[in-house]
């Protein structure tokens, strides 16, 4: 179900989203297929998660992390 361009549908897209194999533990969003950094918790009215089978959201995880941790150490 892509599109020309080679892109899933955006019902594809929304399908893994809810697919219960794509969570490990129900709460890690992991899906090789799926290109997206941050895709959509699976209530996609809660914000967005880490698609942890993609080396670039891991990433950019652990920039954010490391940049916080910076961060806070420098303002003490």
């Amino acid at each position: 179900m892509a599109n020309k361009d080679n892109k899933p549908s955006k019902e594809t897209l929304e399908k893994w989203s809810q697919d219960p194999d794509n969570w490990v533990l129900g709460m890690f969003y992991y899906n090789k297929k799926d290109k997206r950094i941050l895709p959509p918790k699976r209530i996609a009215q809660l914000g967005w998660t880490v698609n942890f089978a993609n080396p670039i959201s891991v990433l950019v995880i652990v920039i954010i992390i490391v940049i916080t941790l910076l961060i806070t150490k420098w303002i003490r």
